[in-house]
């Protein structure tokens, strides 16, 4: 995983995590369920009931942080996060995570998530959303290659 770094060198993402569900536990623990890279459906479009981006932060400070997803050619925006603040004591981290119900993605591609902070883009990642049988399509024609 790299991590990005904020042009104040005070704010660094250290990861993103894409999960289907984020607790926190005793001990101001989170655990995360259903970990994903990829979103692969048997029929698009398809709305997702719910699913959440996590963003771990390591620096110091003071921020706003919001989260966008824009469809594959980055001109239509799918769902966004409200900002949210979030402070790290000097030599601190947080964690940040935008819930996110109901999001429907039209079609297949590869989507982006973006993490803004202070409304400036900060990182984004590829989330590619397939559907089963664009999948049985590949396989096929690979097996009789």
């Amino acid at each position: 995983m790299t991590s990005a770094q904020s042009k104040s060198g005070n704010l660094q993402l250290l990861y993103t995590l894409f999960c289907d569900d984020v607790r926190l536990e005793v001990g101001n623990k989170l655990s995360f369920m259903g970990v994903f890279q990829n979103i692969m459906v048997q029929q698009l479009p398809v709305p997702l009931i719910k699913f959440a981006v996590v963003n771990h932060w390591r620096g110091q400070g003071t921020y706003l942080s919001e989260v966008r997803i824009l469809t594959p050619d980055r001109k239509e925006l799918i769902v966004g996060s409200q900002p949210t603040s979030f402070e790290i004591a000097a030599g601190g981290f947080a964690d940040n995570i935008s819930f996110f119900v109901n999001v429907t993605f039209p079609k297949a591609g590869q989507y982006w998530v973006q993490t803004l902070v202070d409304s400036n883009l900060f990182e984004e990642q590829m989330l590619t959303v397939s559907d089963a049988s664009e999948l049985q399509t590949v396989g096929a024609s690979e097996a009789v290659n």
